[in-house]
């Protein structure tokens, strides 16, 4: 392990189509990251192809889990392993190239030299960067930012961003057996304990460009749920003084 320590968590779900170029992808950039696979089960074989690039990628670490257990649950158990493993940067990602692995040098200049505890990569920071969805899709994300804003007060222009590098000591000091969220609101509690606690959250501009490969874990039903959870989580926040 490096000096200074970087690993990606990303989850995994049927992602067998993108699962080897994203590897080859984080592992040929100019940083040294390292990455950690959680499958949650993929039918399609997934976790299998991980372990055969474990036998050429050192820096390839793979969690299996029994099945389908939401995403906030994947990222929660790659924060523990990530901290138990003396990591400095940990970082979030999805498979798809949704987010081009170029731009996570990015996010780590922003946290290990422009003072960011917490760095976004963001769609809406500077208009709205999003590539293949439709106007609906975009409707969705960009005003559901605005709802969160307006509910929580945070100053983030993308408040459901998946795309993201913490420094350990915000995930050290994060309670994560409280976070509450499965869904996507998971991406929404996780900026807002992170606020809450005073830590400096810093937006990055990205372009994100939808998959082109398998299929998106995205639904109506997921989104409505996470909006609901925002309230729920204000109000906790308003009776509950350590989140």
């Amino acid at each position: 392990m490096d000096e200074v320590s970087n690993i990606v968590i990303i989850p995994t779900y049927k992602e067998r189509e993108n699962i080897e170029a994203i590897v080859n992808s984080i592992s040929g950039l100019t940083i040294s990251f390292d990455i950690l696979i959680i499958d949650d089960n993929s039918p399609d074989g997934t976790a299998s192809i991980v372990k055969d690039l474990q036998k050429s990628h050192q820096n390839l670490h793979l969690i299996e889990r029994p099945g389908k257990m939401g995403l906030g649950t994947a990222y929660i158990a790659g924060f523990k392993w990530a901290l138990a493993n003396g990591y400095d940067y940990i970082y979030e990602m999805d498979a798809d190239f949704s987010h081009d692995p170029r731009d996570l040098i990015k996010l780590h200049k922003a946290c290990s030299e422009d003072g960011a505890d917490l760095a976004i990569g963001s769609r809406y920071i500077s208009g709205v960067n999003v590539v293949n969805w439709p106007l609906s899709r975009v409707l969705m994300s960009y005003v559901a930012s605005i709802y969160v804003r307006f509910i929580t007060g945070m100053k983030v222009m993308d408040t459901t961003a998946g795309f993201k590098c913490y420094k350990k000591e915000v995930l050290k000091n994060i309670r994560l057996d409280k976070v509450k969220s499965v869904g996507y609101g998971f991406q929404i509690e996780m900026k807002f304990k992170t606020w809450k606690l005073g830590y400096k959250i810093v937006e990055v501009p990205i372009i994100f460009t939808d998959r082109k490969l398998g299929a998106s874990k995205m639904s109506g039903g997921i989104f409505n749920e996470a909006l609901w959870g925002v309230l729920r989580m204000k109000l906790r926040s308003i009776f509950v003084k350590n989140l």
